[in-house]
């Protein structure tokens, strides 16, 4: 049954046609807001975002006759955990709980930011879960590492270290955004860290989840692996430093590691590639579905 927004607290931002429900899973009430019917498609948020995050580009995935779910990952949103321990796996099981507790499968998966992380643990593990996916602002698991790529780690100092009652505004700034953010905006993108317990998530989120997962394609782990989900990944061409150069270089014969895996670039958009370009990125993924 749908919740009114009016009911949560703090109040959960403006967005029409959306539905907003909670599905209990063993330790976890996650929020959900559900637009439109047909196929299951999933959108996973980046950090520090929610569910919000899809304002834009969810209804126009839905005008394409699909049921797009938007969940509120652990540690984000309006997801209440009753454990606030995470490692590098909690938000993958929360989401198998939470697929099996809606009969979600196969879904087309769309996922940003550190919500690809958990995209591409589900795609990997449980291929047969996940009919197509989406990876914006994220290269593949398989790259390798040059020094080139550094900078695009330079934001995690910050959250490693991050002191609660710290403002996370800084992250949209015009480093990260093509086009400046309206204050209401990036108000919704962060009401949730009023609460404490969100705003704790932040360091294990980091330390626990990113740190684990980073060492583990240093490794190359995953190019020992195969990605049999079709795979579109999709960068801002203002979302430096992962340029098309770079991929090309750090992701050269993608064939050896992916069943069929292709590369999209959107101008005038950076790292908050769905605040950018919501209709591009919305477009994307439709065209992706239907070629996959």
């Amino acid at each position: 049954m749908s919740t009114p927004i009016s009911t949560w607290s703090p109040p959960l931002p403006a967005a029409a046609g959306f539905d907003h429900l909670v599905v209990a899973t063993p330790g976890l009430r996650t929020h959900v807001a559900v637009i439109g019917e047909g196929e299951p498609v999933v959108l996973l948020h980046g950090f520090p975002q929610h569910w919000w995050q899809w304002h834009a580009v969810a209804p126009a995935i839905a005008a394409g006759g699909y049921r797009v779910i938007c969940p509120d990952l652990r540690g984000a949103g309006w997801t209440v955990a009753d454990d606030p321990g995470i490692d590098r796996e909690s938000r993958l099981r929360d989401l198998l709980a939470l697929f099996d507790a809606l009969q979600l499968e196969p879904v087309h998966l769309v996922s940003h930011d550190m919500g690809a992380i958990t995209a591409l643990q589900l795609t990997y593990d449980h291929p047969e879960r996940v009919r197509t996916a989406v990876q914006l602002s994220v290269p593949p698991f398989f790259m390798r590492f040059s020094p080139k790529a550094a900078p695009g780690f330079r934001h995690l100092p910050q959250f490693i270290w991050h002191r609660p009652g710290t403002s996370l505004r800084g992250l949209f700034s015009e480093e990260y955004v093509a086009r400046p953010l309206s204050e209401a905006a990036v108000e919704a993108h962060l009401a949730p860290q009023q609460r404490p317990d969100i705003d704790a998530a932040v360091r294990p989120l980091t330390r626990r989840m990113i740190l684990p997962e980073s060492l583990r394609l240093s490794r190359g782990v995953y190019r020992r692996r195969r990605l049999t989900v079709p795979t579109l990944v999709v960068f801002g061409r203002r979302d430096h430093p992962w340029t098309e150069e770079l991929m090309n270089q750090a992701c050269r014969k993608p064939q050896q590691y992916a069943d069929r895996l292709e590369f999209a670039y959107v101008d005038h958009a950076a790292h908050f590639i769905t605040d950018d370009a919501p209709d591009q990125v919305a477009d994307l993924a439709l065209d992706w579905f239907g070629r996959s």
